[in-house]
C-alpha cells in the first residue's frame, strides 16, 4: 500500500475545512493531516491540532500564536504566522495535496504558491482564480500542478466532461456548460422586501450550510457570477458557452450539453463531502459519509431561468468576464467590501450590487500581466467601495 498523502488544509475551521477533515478521517491509510490554518478561530484550531496532530499550524497574528502554543504545549505541531506561514505550508516539499479553502482574496497568495510548487491543488477558493485567472492557470501549466475543483458546480462539470478534455470545448463536441443555482433564500420573496432583509435572513440558505460571506453571495447570486468566471478559466468556456439555471432542490449540481444534444448531469445530495472526496481520491472513488440519493422521496426536479432584475450580480459577472483584465479582481474586491458592510448592518441588501456596479463603472479594465497588477486593482477597488458605502450612508 502506498504511503498516506500529506494533506494541507488552508482554512481548516471553515465548513470546507471541517468537511475535508471528516472525509480524511474516514481513510487514515490514505491521508495524513500535515498542516492546518485558521484566521480567527484559534480555539477551534487548537482542538483540531490536538485531534489530528499536524506538523504545522498557521494563525494570522503573533498573539494568536502565543495562545495556540499555550493550548498545545510542547508537542509535535510547529506554529507559523501570517502569509509567509501559509505560503510555506502550501509549497512545503513534503506536502502532497493542498485544500485551498480560505475565503476571499486572502487565499490568493498561498493558493498560487501551491500551484507554483506543482502540488495536487483542491480549489475551493474561487476568488483566487477569479482575481488572477491567467496568472494562476499559467502557474498550474508551467509547474505541472494538478488542479481539481471543489465547488459543487465545477466539480460536477469536471465529472461530466471527457477525461481527455483540454483547450477549446467546441473541438471536443461540447456545446455549453450549465451551472445550476438554488436561487438562495430570496428566490421567491417580493422584490420590495429585499431592501429590508437582514444578514441573518440572507445567511439562512435553504439547502447548504456555509459561512456567512458565501451565504450572502448565494443570496445575491454573486457566488454564481464568480463561478461564471471560474468556469471560463477551469474549462476554457466562453461567456456564450456558460448558462446559469435555477434549480431549487440542489440535487443536480451542474450539467454539460454536447453537440449531439446529449446533456450529462451529476446528481447527489447537497453535501460538500461528495466533491471533496472525489477530488481527494481522484481518479479513484472513496466513501465520503454521504447517504444515497433517494429520487423517489424528492419527487420532482425543477429548473428555471434566473431573474436578472432580482439578481443583477449575474449581469456583473458576465460583464467582468467579457471585459477581462483587472475587471474580475475589481468585481471580487468590491463585493467583499460591500458584503462585509451588509453583515455589519452598514449597508442594505440591495446596495451590495449597487456598490459593486458603481466601482466597476469607475474602474476601467486594465491589462493583467503580473500579480502586482491584481493586487493594485484589488486595493483600488476596496478603497473605492469603502467611499461608495460612506457616500450612501451619508445620504440616509
Amino acid at each position: 500500500m502506498n504511503a498516506p498523502q500529506n494533506l494541507v488544509i488552508l482554512g481548516a475551521t471553515g465548513s470546507i475545512g471541517l468537511n475535508t477533515l471528516d472525509v480524511a478521517a474516514r481513510h487514515p491509510q490514505r491521508f495524513r493531516i500535515f498542516a492546518l490554518s485558521a484566521n480567527e478561530r484559534t480555539d477551534a484550531l487548537a482542538e483540531l491540532c490536538l485531534q489530528h496532530k499536524p506538523r504545522y499550524a498557521v494563525v494570522t497574528h503573533a498573539a494568536q500564536a502565543v495562545a495556540l502554543g499555550a493550548r498545545l504545549g510542547a508537542g509535535t505541531t510547529e506554529i507559523l504566522i501570517g502569509q509567509p506561514g501559509l505560503e510555506r505550508i502550501s509549497a512545503h516539499p513534503e506536502a502532497d495535496c493542498v485544500m485551498a479553502a480560505i475565503v476571499g482574496a486572502a487565499g490568493l497568495a498561498p493558493t498560487l504558491a501551491a500551484a507554483r510548487a506543482g502540488k495536487k491543488l483542491l480549489l475551493a477558493n474561487k476568488e483566487a482564480l477569479v482575481m488572477a485567472g491567467p496568472i494562476f492557470m499559467e502557474a498550474v501549466r508551467t509547474h505541472h500542478a494538478t488542479l481539481l475543483p471543489i465547488d459543487s458546480e465545477h466539480n460536477a462539470i469536471f465529472q461530466c466532461l471527457p477525461n481527455f478534455l483540454s483547450g477549446d470545448l467546441g473541438s471536443h463536441g461540447v456545446r455549453r456548460v450549465l451551472l445550476t443555482a438554488s436561487g438562495g433564500p430570496f428566490r421567491e420573496i417580493p422584490l420590495e422586501r429585499l431592501q429590508s432583509v437582514t444578514p441573518d435572513e440572507a445567511c439562512a440558505h435553504p439547502n447548504w450550510v456555509m459561512g456567512r460571506k458565501i451565504s450572502v453571495d448565494s443570496a445575491t447570486m454573486m457566488n454564481k457570477a464568480l463561478e461564471i468566471i471560474e468556469a471560463h478559466w477551469l474549462f476554457g468556456a466562453t461567456p456564450e458557452q456558460i448558462r446559469v439555471v435555477i434549480h431549487p432542490q440542489s440535487v443536480v449540481h451542474s450539467m454539460v450539453e454536447y453537440a449531439d444534444g446529449s446533456v450529462i448531469a451529476q446528481l447527489g445530495n447537497p453535501d460538500m463531502r461528495t466533491p471533496i472526496a472525489h477530488a481527494l481520491a481522484y481518479p479513484e472513488r472513496i466513501e465520503a459519509g454521504v447517504g444515497s440519493l433517494d429520487l423517489s422521496s424528492i419527487g420532482r426536479l425543477d429548473f428555471a431561468s434566473p431573474d436578472v432584475a432580482r439578481f443583477p450580480a449575474l449581469r456583473l459577472g458576465y460583464r467582468a468576464l467579457k471585459e477581462g483584465g483587472t475587471s474580475p479582481a475589481t468585481l471580487n474586491a468590491a463585493n467583499e467590501v460591500a458584503v462585509s458592510a451588509f453583515l455589519a448592518r452598514r449597508l442594505p441588501f440591495l446596495a451590495i450590487t449597487a456598490v459593486i456596479e458603481a466601482v466597476m463603472n469607475q474602474s476601467p479594465a486594465r491589462a493583467l500581466a503580473t500579480l502586482d497588477d491584481v493586487l493594485d486593482a484589488d486595493s483600488a477597488a476596496r478603497r473605492n467601495a469603502a467611499l461608495q458605502i460612506e457616500t450612501m450612508a451619508a445620504r440616509v
